[in-house]
């Protein structure tokens, strides 16, 4: 990843975060937070399987999209667990140089 990208998904994270601790009626990461755990690992796979199945259709654009609705999806998941993102690469940094 490069620095921009690192310092992207940091941004997006604090932006999750203060949508979650300074909760508005306009916020829709407010209002999928506030529908519970479930709900928002439902959307996790709900993404996933949006991405999976634009990746067989073979639609570029279109798996670019689910992507990025897929990662922020699991940014939120992980925000509502108290994970961040750094744990998560910690973890795959543990497992590639063990």
């Amino acid at each position: 990843m490069t620095n921009s990208t690192e310092n992207f998904l940091q941004n997006l994270e604090s932006i999750i975060a203060d949508r979650l601790e300074n909760p508005s009626q306009e916020s829709y990461t407010a209002s999928l937070a506030a529908s519970g755990t479930k709900r928002v690992a439902q959307k996790v796979g709900e993404e996933a399987v949006e991405l999976a199945l634009a990746s067989v259709a073979g639609d570029r654009a279109e798996v670019l999209s689910e992507a990025a609705d897929l990662v922020y999806h699991l940014l939120v998941l992980l925000k509502v667990q108290d994970i961040s993102f750094e744990d998560v690469t910690n973890v795959l940094s543990e497992r590639h140089t063990g």
